[in-house]
């Protein structure tokens, strides 16, 4: 799917030049001639946001505030301006964005700096999914605290029961071979035996009490974590 991006700018030149390089290079784009616009076709859809701060009615910086504090948008955004003193790039910032490019500007390096915020924008969302609890039925791993819970009761696991079985939770579905799951975790520890994940997972096992069956062995291929009715 091509990321979607949205030109903000009062100048009819700037946003068909930069929509023509921009598509050529692989993204989708759309474009409003104010902020009012934009704010009016605005989808949280869109990957990024390249807004020219000044225009006529409201500016960039106050379309940047009002999506950021009214909208609660976390999309990023690079300003284009023909402003560049310190105040400016401070204003910038402070309003929400997260790139500043001078004009006039060279076509390569806004593709170069568009590159990078879609880059680091997706990430940091990628690292924040990670981090969120996975909710499999009556069980609950939350990444962040190390903690596994069964009808909110807290399960106490050791440090590689727990990564073997956020692991496989994380990919539910996914058959896991033992060797897999040694090499994603114990890397530095090459001489890891196959029956030592037997021994984890028959540990994991015995934790989850009635919640067992959510791991479970493919004969000939490995582990694998799916949700069970008659768990």
């Amino acid at each position: 799917m091509k990321e979607k991006i949205l030109i903000v700018d009062d100048e009819e030149d700037i946003r068909e030049i930069l929509q023509f390089n921009l598509e050529n290079a692989g993204y989708e784009v759309a474009c409003a001639e104010s902020a009012e616009e934009a704010l009016s076709v605005f989808t949280p859809a869109y990957s990024l946001i390249l807004l020219d701060v000044m225009m006529e009615g409201m500016s960039g910086f106050k379309m940047a505030e009002v999506l950021r504090k009214e909208k609660k948008s976390q999309v990023p955004i690079i300003f284009l301006t023909a402003r560049s003193g310190e105040n400016d790039l401070l204003t910038g910032f402070s309003a929400g964005g997260d790139d500043y490019i001078s004009k006039p500007f060279s076509i390569h390096e806004v593709l170069a700096r568009v590159k990078a915020v879609i880059k680091r924008s997706n990430a940091h969302a990628a690292k924040e999914k990670e981090d969120e609890p996975i909710v499999a039925g009556h069980l609950r791993i939350d990444a962040l605290k190390k903690m596994v819970y069964a009808d909110g009761e807290a399960i106490l696991l050791s440090k590689k029961e727990f990564e073997i079985l956020n692991l496989l939770a994380s990919h539910a579905g996914r058959v896991y071979s033992r060797e897999e799951i040694i090499g994603e975790l114990w890397k530095d520890a090459p001489y890891v035996l196959d029956r030592t994940v037997d021994v984890h997972i028959a540990r994991i096992r015995s934790k989850l009490g009635t919640y067992k069956n959510y791991l479970t062995n493919r004969s000939g291929y490995g582990y694998c974590f799916s949700v069970t009715d008659n768990a």
